[in-house]
């Protein structure tokens, strides 16, 4: 069993998140809980996330969560976001149990946020 804690997935997410920043002009939700900073932010377009970004303080699995969360999420309807699952991003990465709370405020604030966008639009 090997000692590092984070798989080449994590690293990669984490080395160059691609998601990084703030959309202007875009829908926006914060959260801090468990830890960790997070803000979403997303641009919509005919009922379709066209850009999403995020902002992290927290370990590295939470930001190659995000990272990852918002590459997926990227064209799809922006429904999907109120029916986010972080599960398949917990097993992908994979994120270790004690860190399962922190995964879950990112999937609360990627519900939230679309619950802003489709309350709004």
């Amino acid at each position: 069993m090997s000692g590092d804690p984070y798989s080449a997935r994590v690293r990669e997410l984490f080395a160059d998140p691609a998601h990084a920043g703030e959309v202007e002009g875009g829908f926006g939700r914060s959260v801090t809980d468990q830890g960790i900073r997070l803000s979403l932010t997303a641009r919509v377009a005919g009922g379709r996330v066209g850009q999403m970004a995020f902002q992290a303080y927290g370990c590295p699995h939470v930001i190659a969560a995000a990272e990852g969360a918002c590459a997926e999420l990227e064209g799809r309807e922006a429904v999907h976001l109120i029916e986010f699952s972080a599960s398949g991003l917990m097993q992908s990465l994979p994120v270790p149990v004690e860190k399962t709370g922190r995964i879950l405020v990112l999937e609360d604030a990627i519900r939230s946020l679309g619950r802003v966008i489709t309350e709004t639009e």
